[in-house]
């Protein structure tokens, strides 16, 4: 249970950096610069950790495939979803988005040989329904290329979970500095072909608000390569279901958002469906202990 609790506060921290991002993108820094520089600066942000540490900078042979599929994965949810909000409303993106914990279990049976049972079907729609009722997506000015980039960042998502789980034996701070790197063209592109790419002092326009959308990104995507290293795919998909509830709660104490009675329901529907699934995981973590002393 330590990964899916990890998977949660990755969640909690994803949620949490967005609202900030808000707040540095009416400052003048947009989502591309600031998605260039959070990349950027997680390469020495990963080597002083390495440093501090005295971890060794070193790769399983047998995880680069996965590794390397993870961080183009990673690229194409940054590429697709920053994207796809030039074209359609972002509360549309992020439900389009969302979908990817109904394609991860659905496809688990054939990825991951994981039984696909009736509970977990169950469990996964009503947290995808908790958070289409919280983000409350608007159905106007619906631009196909928009709904196809969505599309793609909700596929990407989902190779990007099943990458993740491949490559346990990796020590996380390394596999993340490799992440970055192979992640730092793409992010590069997206900037040099939207906003451009200012120099680092635009930074300085807001660095609160800047630190803290790089500190929570950091810290969620080390804890969601910690927590796919010991949750299936599955487990760790229904668990980032809180971000989106977490970054509208954030936008309500933070922003002053007004929140309808409609929007706390859709969040008290996801996290009914995660404390559910911790419930049944302990069961299921249970069934197998006693069955392998009976064995």
């Amino acid at each position: 249970m330590l990964g899916f609790g990890v998977a949660l506060f990755g969640a909690c921290s994803y949620g949490f950096n967005i609202i900030f991002a808000q707040i540095a993108s009416q400052s003048g820094i947009m989502g591309p610069t600031i998605f260039f520089y959070r990349v950027f600066l997680m390469v020495p942000i990963g080597l002083l950790i390495l440093l501090a540490g005295r971890t060794a900078f070193v790769i399983e042979r047998s995880e680069w495939k996965a590794i390397i599929g993870m961080a183009l994965a990673s690229s194409g949810v940054g590429l697709c979803y920053i994207s796809s909000v030039a074209y359609i409303p972002v509360t549309v993106a992020a439900v389009i988005f969302y979908t990817f914990p109904i394609l991860v279990v659905m496809l688990s049976p054939i990825v991951e040989r994981r039984r696909l049972t009736p509970d977990l079907v169950v469990i996964v729609v009503m947290a995808f329904i908790g958070v289409v009722i919280v983000v409350g997506p608007s159905l106007n000015q619906l631009d196909p290329l928009g709904l196809l980039l969505a599309a793609g960042a909700s596929l990407s998502a989902t190779m990007q979970f099943f990458f993740g789980t491949r490559s346990p034996k990796t020590h996380t701070i390394p596999k993340a500095i490799v992440m970055q790197l192979v992640m730092l063209p793409v992010a590069a592109c997206i900037a040099l072909s939207t906003t451009g790419l200012p120099s680092p002092a635009v930074l300085l326009l807001a660095p609160l608000a800047v630190a803290l959308t790089i500190g929570g990104y950091a810290i969620g995507f080390l804890c969601q390569l910690l927590a796919l290293s010991r949750i299936s795919a599955v487990v760790g998909g229904l668990a980032f279901c809180l971000e989106p509830v977490v970054a509208t709660l954030s936008a309500h104490v933070i922003l002053d958002e007004v929140l309808t009675p409609l929007q706390y329901c859709g969040g008290l529907l996801v996290l009914a469906a995660i404390i559910i699934n911790v419930i049944f995981e302990r069961r299921r973590m249970r069934a197998g202990v006693q069955n392998d002393q009976t064995a």
